[in-house]
């Protein structure tokens, strides 16, 4: 279940996972559960690629496979507060210096769910908002996969 918003250089999603908080922290902080679902059903990422150095002021980096072609993803946590919120940079443009600020906020609703607040701001053109917003959305629908199995 999610709920997206796009405004200008912002993405607000709200996602609803049938899953213990502990369980969705590890689809953002392991290496092997990163790699399945970064990139949606478009993407591949294979799992010698990915380095998550999961601590304040760490790296991490991977590589994709798409349509597009091949895409390097690198960035730094700038938050770590396990399990309930992780700060970090995202660039596929490392050489160029442009980094968005993704903060995901992980919440226990009961029921064993969790709802998780996801936030990327800048530097994002308003044109390419919506397709960025269905990317992060297609990554959460595998998660969520991932977890009903």
């Amino acid at each position: 279940m999610a709920e997206a918003v796009g405004d200008g250089e912002a993405i607000e999603i709200t996602w609803t996972f049938e899953a213990p908080r502990d369980e969705v922290w590890r689809e953002w902080t392991e290496p092997e559960r990163f790699a399945d679902w970064y990139g949606g059903p478009a993407g591949q990422v294979p799992l010698d690629t990915v380095s998550m150095d999961v601590r304040p002021g760490g790296k991490w980096s991977l590589v994709m496979y798409t349509q597009r072609g091949e895409i390097h993803w690198d960035g730094e946590y700038l938050e770590v507060d396990e399990p309930e919120r992780l700060v970090f940079t995202v660039s596929d443009q490392p050489d160029e210096d442009l980094y968005a600020r993704c903060t995901v906020v992980l919440s226990e609703v009961g029921d064993g769910r969790t709802e998780m607040l996801f936030t990327q701001t800048g530097p994002l053109p308003p044109e390419q908002v919506k397709a960025a917003t269905r990317g992060w959305s297609s990554f959460f629908e595998r998660i969520a996969e991932r977890l009903a199995s």
